[in-house]
């Protein structure tokens, strides 16, 4: 089931994120970044509430939002979580009336086959950069953005 987060999913979130960005798999996040954060959040949960998967949803511009901070239990990818959560999200974003979403990542093909397509990051607007100003892979980032047209990607 997916569900707004919730302040007991915090402990949980950072542990999943954190368990990705070990690997370098994604950017973790700070337990103050998280609570900060928390109405951005998006949790796929289990009958018993164990946390399956998170992404997050953060509204950049009137027109332009970003999905960032996805990340699925091990022992639940395969199983469509993360596709549900983005496909969560970006029901959210048309609902704000949100027409593009874009994500920045180290998993593209993930995104690519959800509609997803490659863009130049220095397409982005210089808002989005003020958060790369705390990472600690600034000005060097690695990651690959992409972005969509949410109703073409709804519809689909």
């Amino acid at each position: 089931m997916i569900r707004n987060a919730r302040m007991g999913d915090v402990k949980k979130i950072h542990s999943l994120l954190n368990h990705y960005a070990d690997k370098g798999m994604l950017l973790g996040r700070s337990y103050s970044a998280l609570y900060d954060q928390l109405r951005d959040f998006k949790v796929f949960a289990d009958s018993k509430d164990n946390l399956l998967g998170v992404c997050a949803l953060h509204i950049t511009w009137e027109d332009l939002a970003e999905i960032r901070s996805l990340a699925v239990a091990e022992d639940a990818q395969k199983k469509n979580v993360g596709k549900k959560l983005v496909h969560a999200c970006l029901e959210e974003a048309a609902h704000f009336g949100i027409e593009k979403v874009f994500t920045l990542t180290y998993q593209a093909e993930f995104f690519r086959k959800q509609g997803f397509a490659d863009i130049d990051k220095n397409l982005l607007p210089h808002k989005i950069w003020s958060d790369c100003i705390n990472c600690p892979k600034f000005p060097d980032c690695d990651e690959e953005a992409l972005q969509c047209t949410v109703a073409e990607v709804i519809k689909s």
